[in-house]
């Protein structure tokens, strides 16, 4: 048969197939047009949880005004969600003090660095970041070698506002019914996520006081005395079941059996928080006991029946 007889037919085809592709397209574009665009919520996944589960309190180490513009300006690249001023500062116009939320809490603010807290790095990604007015600030000499770890920082802290401790609580207890992941040990200072180079919001700032209204976390006293009774009378815990211990509540810290840098800086961070009475970082039977009495309450299951702790594998 001579080929030259199907060309016709070969090219009716491809007409025909182009055509009723175009027609199909144009057939989708007006339909797409003619669609209305409607949400619906009728049903809702339970395999879902919140990036927030970190809430992470901070001092400015400046007044209102510089603290603001700090925060707002992407010159100094550092941020928070919320601000909260001082009575008394010159430098704060209004008549009454606000609580100013600068970054949504659905967006990432630059307010922790590099950071750790339970296992769990890059706090930014998955915190709130508050900073309250405060003119506390420290001072180091790194590289003086007349001084040691423990002396070559000098800070000064000072008293927080009231008023601004109670806007503070204000701020966070609706936080906690917004993000369910935000736990009692889940509250912390800057100084807790990076013990090694931060000392916010410092020992000044009460902790108890929050614990009161329900805020974070605190001890119960008659169990840092049964641990002190114990720890007293039968022997005191080793530099490696502490760093163990510190290690289960949440620090990130090196398990090397010995009181080094990095542990005092640690120490001396639970101290902030827990022991504000007590900075140096120093390890004693206070610090054993009242860490024990910690872990007891909210992570029992790493302390044994002869209070041996289980240590969080590397």
């Amino acid at each position: 048969m001579n080929a030259f007889k199907f060309i016709p037919i070969v090219l009716f085809l491809i007409f025909f197939n182009n055509e009723f592709s175009f027609s199909q397209v144009e057939k989708l574009n007006h339909s797409l047009k003619e669609l209305e665009y409607i949400e619906k919520t009728t049903y809702s996944s339970e395999s879902v949880n919140t990036r927030i589960r970190f809430v992470v309190i901070h001092y400015t180490s400046t007044n209102w005004e510089q603290s603001l513009k700090i925060l707002t300006k992407a010159d100094y690249e550092v941020s928070s969600h919320y601000l909260i001023p001082e009575s008394f500062d010159e430098t704060y116009k209004e008549k009454n003090l606000y609580v100013y939320k600068i970054v949504d809490e659905n967006d990432r603010a630059w307010h922790a660095g590099e950071s750790s807290w339970q296992g769990r790095n890059h706090i930014n990604d998955q915190s709130i970041g508050i900073e309250l007015v405060n003119n506390s600030e420290c001072y180091y000499q790194p590289d003086n070698k007349e001084l040691n770890y423990k002396e070559n920082y000098l800070c000064s802290f000072y008293d927080y506002d009231p008023k601004q401790i109670q806007l503070l609580i204000k701020t966070i207890k609706p936080m906690l019914k917004r993000h369910d992941e935000i736990k009692p040990t889940h509250i912390i200072g800057h100084s807790d996520i990076a013990p090694n180079r931060k000392y916010d919001p410092g020992p000044r700032f009460p902790w108890f006081t929050l614990y009161q209204n329900g805020i974070g976390a605190w001890y119960d006293n008659e169990i840092v005395d049964k641990y002190w009774q114990e720890f007293t009378t039968i022997k005191m815990p080793t530099i490696l079941d502490i760093q163990c211990a510190l290690k289960s509540y949440g620090y990130k810290i090196n398990l090397t059996g010995i009181e080094d840098k990095q542990t005092n800086a640690v120490v001396r961070s639970f101290h902030y928080h827990f022991r504000p009475w007590d900075t140096k970082g120093d390890i004693d039977v206070g610090t054993a006991s009242t860490l024990w009495a910690l872990l007891e309450k909210y992570m029992p299951n790493v302390i044994d029946a002869n209070s041996k702790i289980t240590c969080v594998k590397e």
